[in-house]
This record gives structure tokens, sequence and C-alpha cells, in this order.
């Protein structure tokens, strides 16, 4: 009986990992997506930020356009010295990074430079 019983919960923990491993793939995207062949630099301001995970994100009007940009995770541009604080509404930021393969509006950050400090994202 112990025997079994060991066997039911290995089976529901390896079922519970499985599971939470595909949601989590599901959830985040690939850098397949973005094209590194296309490199973008741009400059303007900071409509809506998200300092969030899996990945912060700034949405950029930058000249008639306003881009979705997509940052690194929280941690690392903490870590890095890019606090949400320096994301706020309103504030200029210019962004290098890599244009979305099908989504004309978004772009995966390489490095952002904001009030004259540049944060490696990568």
């Amino acid at each position: 009986m112990r025997r079994s019983f060991l066997r039911a919960a290995l089976a529901a923990a390896i079922a519970a990992t499985t599971a939470t491993m595909a949601f989590t793939a599901s959830a985040h995207h690939g850098w397949s997506e973005y094209n590194a062949d296309k490199p973008l630099q741009l400059s303007g301001t900071i409509q809506e930020a998200g300092y969030v995970q899996p990945h912060g994100w700034v949405r950029l009007k930058s000249g008639d356009k306003t881009w979705i940009v997509v940052l690194a995770p929280p941690g690392r541009m903490e870590s890095r010295g890019l606090t949400k604080d320096m994301l706020s509404v309103g504030g200029t930021a210019s962004v290098y990074g890599y244009p979305h393969r099908s989504k004309a509006d978004e772009m995966r950050a390489e490095r952002i430079t904001v009030n004259g400090k540049t944060t490696e994202l990568r």
C-alpha cells in the first residue's frame, strides 16, 4: 500500500511539473519572432510602462508611430540600474533593438537609454 501511495504521489508531482512547464513555455515568446537583421534605433516619449514578469515593456511614441518595446525581466533591469521609476510616463527614452516579424508595432530592445543612462538588457 505504501508503495502504491508513493507511485501515485510521484505521478502527481510529475504531472504538475509538466503542466507548469507547458504553461510557462506557452506564455513566453521566442526571440526568433524578432528580426535581428533589421535593427532599429528609436527615440520618443514613454506613453505607458510595465515593470512586470516575464518582461518589462514601454509604449514608446516615436514620430507618428507608437511602439510596444519589450524589455528585460524586472530583476535584470533592477540589477543593471534601470528602476521602475525611470520608466515614468512622459519621460523620454531611446531604444536599440529588433522589430517583431509579424507585429508591425512591436520591437525587442537590446538596450535602452533613459535620463542619459544606457542599460544593456540582454
